[in-house]
């Protein structure tokens, strides 16, 4: 690991004004990214901005209609809400089953969104909520916010503060675990709310994205029996030592069927 200045910030104006007067300085969330990159050169920043005493970034409150999460929320804690769970079910459920418990433990919804590793389980829980990202600045809504892999909307500068999840009437989320990482092969996110049926797929392409052919045929009846038959376009998807694209095309509609079935016995 190459060395760098660490600045633990009393406040979101001085992370602000530091990572602007830093064109090279990095945003330190849980770090269960940030870290492994760094340690294998394959990250260097000149400065680590650790947002971990930031008491306003943190907490969980049902505003109305939302579940609004702080960015620098825990896995953990969103696992373990009641809120949450009471909420939006689906949501800590996701939660609970991101990484191991270190992960969980260190790992923040911050953190997650703003990296957008194309496996990772949040980008899916976001998009498929309709959910939006609050920073400092503005507010971004799921469908604008998730731009390729690795790359979202954010500025340089530009801090997460909050995410707003609409509560849904139903929701439900279901992933192919890669074994050792715990990271999805595929994972999809479907939900039945107030921006009527999303499906959203992680882990399967470069970056998140909706699955409108699955949209449009649970929008005309929302059961499984309804994705019978669906096929997904390998064209666009990923291939590894993992899995071929045209398993995780296999993947998408029977992951969504099964979820489908969750969320209506949920």
């Amino acid at each position: 690991m190459k060395s760098f200045n660490y600045r633990r910030p009393a406040d979101l104006a001085d992370a602000a004004k530091w990572l602007a007067a830093h064109p090279e300085a990095r945003l330190l969330a849980g770090g269960q990214s940030l870290l492994p990159a760094m340690k294998l050169q394959l990250a260097a920043p000149s400065d680590l901005i650790d947002l971990g005493a930031l008491a306003a970034l943190k907490g969980i409150r049902v505003d109305g209609t939302q579940v609004v999460v702080g960015a620098m929320t825990s896995h953990a804690e969103v696992a373990a809400s009641s809120e949450v769970r009471r909420a939006i079910p689906a949501l800590a459920a996701l939660a609970d089953g991101i990484g191991d418990r270190q992960v969980r433990n260190r790992g923040t919804l911050g953190g997650s969104l703003a990296n957008n590793d194309p496996a990772a389980c949040y980008p899916a829980a976001v998009l498929g909520l309709g959910a939006v990202v609050r920073t400092d600045r503005r507010e971004i809504a799921a469908d604008a916010f998730f731009l390729g892999m690795y790359e979202t909307a954010l500025a340089p500068d530009e801090i997460i503060t909050a995410v707003a999840f609409p509560v849904p009437r139903r929701a439900a989320y279901l992933k192919f675990r890669q074994p050792a990482s715990r990271f999805a092969l595929v994972g999809v996110f479907v939900s039945d709310g107030p921006q009527g049926v999303r499906v959203a797929v992680t882990g399967a392409g470069p970056c998140v994205f909706r699955a409108s052919a699955l949209e449009a045929a649970l929008g005309r009846q929302f059961s499984a029996d309804a994705l019978r038959g669906t096929t997904f376009d390998p064209a666009t998807l990923n291939s590894d030592m993992h899995a071929s694209a045209e398993y995780r095309a296999h993947l998408i509609p029977v992951l969504a069927g099964r979820a489908v079935t969750a969320a209506l016995a949920a």
